[in-house]
C-alpha cells in the first residue's frame, strides 16, 4: 500500500520511461509492452486529481472517461457492413465505428495540439459484463474495436475494491497479470500539501490537524454505511467560504450534506463554531497589524494547546490567501510583459526599455519617435486578447487548467480591456500617447503587487512576534513555521521577501536542512527576476 503522493510519484516515472524514444523517435517501450497502470483505491482519496497535476507538469494531454456509463456500443463503436473482395471472391465484412473513446483523443489532440497524453479510465473494474470480455485486448493491445489508441498515449486506470462498490467485478489473474497494480490508501499528511496549495479552508485543516484520524472514514453501522472521505472535506471547504463571503450560516446541516458520519459531522460543526468566536475574540486583524492590546496576549499565553493551534490556523488564514493572490499578480505581469513589449515595438518601431521610460544604463527611450503609419494600439490588444484566450482553450483541452493557470489568463484578458478602453476614454489619438496609457495602466499594477507584499511581509514579522511572545519555541511555533514551508506560496514568497524571524525558527526546528531543495529551488525562480529588474517594458 501507498500513499496518494507515492502513487503519483510512481505513474509519472510511468509515463516519462513509457514516452522515452530512441534516436530514429520510435518508443523505446513498444505500444503492446506498455502495461497500463492501475490505481487501485478507496473512493475520494484524488485518483483524478493526480492525474491532472501529473499531466500539467509533464506538459501533455489527458483525457479522463468513466468506465461505468459506457456500453458494449459506445466504447467499441457501432458494427456496420463493408464489402471486401478476396482473390476472385466478394465478402461482407464487419467493421466498427471508431471508438467514442478513441474519438476523444483524436479529439484532443486537435483542439490541444499536443500529440502525447495520458488516457485515464476510472472505474475501469465497474464495466458492463457485454464489455468485459473487450478490456482483456484492449489492455494488452489498446485497441477498442477496430481502432487502437494513438501512440505517445499513456493508458492509465482506477478502481475502487469491492468492499466500496458493488459494481466491481474482480479481475482474473490473466488480466490483472497485463496492470502495473498501485494499491493506494488514504493519508492525511499527504493530502494536506495538496489540500493547503488548492487553498483549502483552514478551520478543516486546523480540525484534521488535531484530529487525524476523522480525515477518512468508511464504515458500515446499524443506521447504514457511514463515510467521510478527502473529496467531501474539499466540497465542504469551497460551500464554507462562499457561505461566508454571504453571510449565510455555516450550521451542522450543512457539515452534514458533505460527510457522512454523524459523528464527525457534529464535532467539526461544534469545532468551526468555537473556530469562528477565537477569530472575533483574538481580534486576527490586529494581532496582523501589531496592535494586539495586553487581554488578547494574555489570553492567548493561558489557552490550552488547542485553541493555540486555532489561533494559528486563523492567523494562517488571514495571510496565506493574501500571500497567494500577491504571488499570482506577480506571475500575471511577468507573463504578460514580453507582450507588452511587443505591442511596443510595434508601436514604437521597436524602441524597448523600462516602463518609466529609461534603459537601464540610464539612458531616456525615444518615446516621442515617428509612429509606425496604420499600427492601432487598440487592435493590437484585441489581438493578444484573442491570442490569450485560444491558448486557454488549447491548454483547457490538453489538462485542464488549475485555478491559479486560469486567473493568470483572466487577469491578462481583463488588463487588455481595461487599456483598450482607457487608450479609448482618453482619446489617445498618437502611438506615443497609446502606449504611454498602457506603461500607466500596467505601472499602477506593478505599483500595487509592490506595495501588497510590503504589508504581508509586515504581517509575517508580527505573526512570529506574536507567536514568540506568547508561545516561545514550543510547538505552536513549529507548526507555524512548517505550514509556512510546505505551502508553494508561502515558501516562493519569503524567499523572495525575506522573514528574519522564518529563517530563525526555521534552522532552530533543523526544517531548514530538510528543505533546503525546496528552498535552492525556489530561489532558482527569483534569480535574475528581481521584481524591479523584471517587470518593466
Amino acid at each position: 500500500m501507498m500513499t496518494i503522493q507515492e502513487a503519483k510519484e510512481q505513474i509519472e516515472k510511468s509515463v516519462r520511461i513509457y514516452l522515452m524514444k530512441d534516436e530514429y523517435g520510435n518508443y523505446r517501450i513498444p505500444l503492446e509492452r506498455q502495461r497500463p497502470i492501475f490505481l487501485l483505491g478507496a473512493p475520494g482519496i484524488g485518483k483524478t486529481a493526480i492525474m491532472e497535476q501529473i499531466a500539467r507538469e509533464l506538459n501533455i494531454s489527458l483525457v479522463t472517461y468513466s468506465m461505468t456509463h459506457h456500453t458494449r456500443q459506445s466504447a467499441l463503436g457501432l458494427p456496420f457492413i463493408v464489402s471486401r473482395e478476396y482473390g476472385e471472391e466478394k465478402f461482407d465484412v464487419s467493421r466498427y465505428t471508431m471508438s467514442e473513446i478513441i474519438a476523444s483523443v483524436y479529439e484532443n489532440m486537435e483542439k490541444s495540439g499536443k500529440k502525447e497524453g495520458i488516457l485515464f479510465l476510472d472505474e475501469i473494474n465497474c464495466v458492463s459484463e457485454t464489455l468485459g470480455p473487450s478490456m482483456l485486448q484492449f489492455l494488452q493491445y489498446k485497441i477498442f474495436g477496430n481502432h487502437r489508441v494513438p501512440r505517445g498515449w499513456v493508458i492509465v486506470t482506477a478502481g475502487n475494491p469491492p468492499e466500496f462498490n458493488r459494481s466491481v467485478r474482480e479481475f482474473d489473474v490473466v488480466t490483472m497479470d497485463r496492470l502495473k497494480v498501485l494499491e493506494v490508501e488514504p493519508d492525511y499528511e499527504a493530502w494536506k500539501i495538496y489540500a493547503q496549495k488548492k487553498g483549502l479552508h483552514q478551520a478543516i485543516l486546523t480540525f484534521l490537524d488535531i484530529k487525524k484520524e476523522d480525515f477518512y472514514q468508511i464504515e458500515n453501522t446499524v443506521d447504514g454505511r457511514n463515510y467521510v472521505t478527502a473529496r467531501g472535506w474539499e466540497d465542504l471547504s469551497e460551500a464554507i467560504t462562499l457561505y461566508e463571503e454571504n453571510g449565510f450560516e455555516v450550521d451542522q446541516t450543512l457539515v452534514a450534506q458533505y460527510l457522512r458520519n454523524k459523528r464527525i459531522t457534529g464535532e467539526f460543526a461544534a469545532y468551526y463554531e468555537l473556530y469562528n468566536k477565537y477569530r472575533t475574540d483574538y481580534k486576527i486583524n490586529e494581532i496582523l497589524e501589531g496592535t494586539a492590546g495586553h487581554a488578547v496576549n494574555k489570553r492567548a499565553k493561558n489557552a490550552t494547546f488547542d485553541e493555540r493551534i486555532s489561533i494559528m490556523g486563523l492567523l494562517l488564514e488571514a495571510v496565506l490567501p493574501q500571500i497567494r493572490e500577491n504571488i499570482e499578480l506577480e506571475d500575471a505581469l511577468k507573463e504578460l510583459m514580453p507582450h507588452l513589449k511587443e505591442i511596443k515595438a510595434a508601436l514604437l518601431g521597436g524602441a524597448s526599455g523600462a516602463a518609466d521610460g529609461t534603459q537601464a544604463g540610464g539612458g531616456t527611450l525615444g518615446l516621442t519617435d515617428a509612429s509606425r503609419g496604420g499600427v492601432d494600439a487598440r487592435a493590437l490588444l484585441s489581438e493578444k486578447i484573442d491570442e490569450w484566450k485560444a491558448n486557454m482553450d488549447r491548454l483547457e483541452a490538453a489538462s485542464g487548467l488549475s485555478g491559479a493557470e486560469r486567473r493568470k489568463w483572466q487577469y491578462m484578458i481583463r488588463f487588455a480591456r481595461e487599456a483598450s478602453q482607457k487608450i479609448r476614454l482618453v482619446a489617445a489619438d498618437t502611438n506615443e500617447a497609446a502606449f504611454a496609457v498602457i506603461q500607466t495602466e500596467f505601472a499602477s499594477r506593478v505599483e500595487i503587487m509592490r506595495e501588497d507584499a510590503k504589508k504581508i511581509s509586515r504581517y509575517l514579522e508580527n505573526i512570529f512576534r506574536f507567536a514568540e511572545e506568547n508561545f516561545g519555541d514550543g510547538n505552536e511555533m513549529l507548526v507555524l513555521v512548517t505550514e509556512l514551508t510546505v505551502n508553494y506560496s508561502s515558501a516562493r514568497f519569503i524567499a523572495e521577501h525575506g522573514c528574519d524571524l522564518y529563517y530563525k525558527y526555521n534552522k532552530k526546528f533543523l526544517l531548514y536542512e530538510r528543505n533546503r531543495a525546496l528552498m535552492d529551488e525556489l530561489e532558482k525562480l527569483t534569480q535574475n527576476e528581481e521584481i524591479e529588474e523584471s517587470l518593466l517594458i
